[in-house]
């Protein structure tokens, strides 16, 4: 098989360079763009990305900071620059993280009757508050929907909403609501160069009457402001919009990723709903 000239010249360059270039590429900067945001000159831009000059420590922080790459994706720019890896990633149960957990559970347990979730960037559930499994219960037991869906792997909200045996059969929109969902993932795995999130992605394209155009992604479609989920089982309907918070200085992976999904009653029969079946 013969190599390019360009092929070539990517393979020759050092680990940090491809993935300085990939990263800028990623977040649709032109070397210009990111000389200006980093303070530094175009120039040293370009020799980092040929594998003409090396990066300091504090240099590989300064562009990461610049394109404002993920932390677990910072310690990687570290290491192929030849430096260890800087950031941490603490288990969210221990002793350490009392304060972090502290804070989210009250959140989420103050914002009933509504539901709220706490995920990492997989979207695997780590806590959620009692409106919340008020909600998801709706669709049959939940250990049972659980098992079914995500067998005995960490329990995924994505899954839960797209698996023909979950949330799908209760989804009134869903053919609206799907395709807006995947994209919403697709970026978000693009913005934080998850290979578990593309993976994850891929796994529910394959799932039983998912339709094939759904598989290709749709860069140009802008996402609409909200989009309500609209849930139906027998009389009760249900239309939910939510919002994710995340931590505004997090210093450690954990904290990095970790989102906290509110939904909202779309209307006064929803609110309502909630208030129901927070009373029962």
């Amino acid at each position: 098989m013969s190599t390019t000239p360009a092929t070539a010249l990517q393979a020759a360059r050092p680990p940090f360079a491809r993935l300085l270039k990939s990263w800028r590429e990623t977040r649709k900067f032109s070397q210009l763009d990111l000389a200006l945001t980093s303070r530094i000159s175009q120039r040293h831009v370009s020799f980092l990305e040929s594998g003409r000059a090396r990066p300091s420590r504090e240099m590989v922080l300064q562009l990461a900071e610049a394109l404002e790459i993920p932390l677990r994706e910072r310690n990687t720019l570290l290491t192929a620059a030849g430096f260890a890896a800087m950031y941490r990633e603490t288990d969210l149960q221990s002793a350490a993280m009392a304060p972090v957990r502290d804070a989210l559970q009250l959140m989420i347990r103050n914002f009933g009757p509504n539901p709220a979730t706490v995920v990492d960037r997989e979207w695997n559930v780590l806590m959620r508050n009692e409106a919340a499994f008020r909600v998801f219960s709706l669709a049959g037991d939940l250990e049972q929907l659980w098992r079914k869906v995500c067998g005995d792997g960490p329990r995924n909200i994505l899954k839960l909403t797209f698996h023909p045996d979950g949330f799908r059969p209760y989804i009134a929109n869903f053919a609206e609501a799907a395709p807006v969902l995947l994209n919403r993932t697709r970026r978000e795995a693009a913005a934080c160069g998850s290979e578990q999130l593309l993976q994850l992605i891929d796994e529910i394209l394959a799932y039983p009457g998912i339709p094939e155009a759904w598989k290709a992604p749709d860069w140009q479609a802008p996402p609409p402001p909200v989009l309500p989920i609209e849930l139906a089982k027998g009389d009760l309907r249900l239309k939910l919009f939510s919002m994710i918070t995340t931590f505004g200085t997090p210093q450690d992976i954990t904290t990095d990723e970790l989102r906290v999904e509110t939904f909202f009653p779309a209307d006064a029969a929803s609110a309502q709903l909630l208030k129901v079946l927070a009373a029962a």
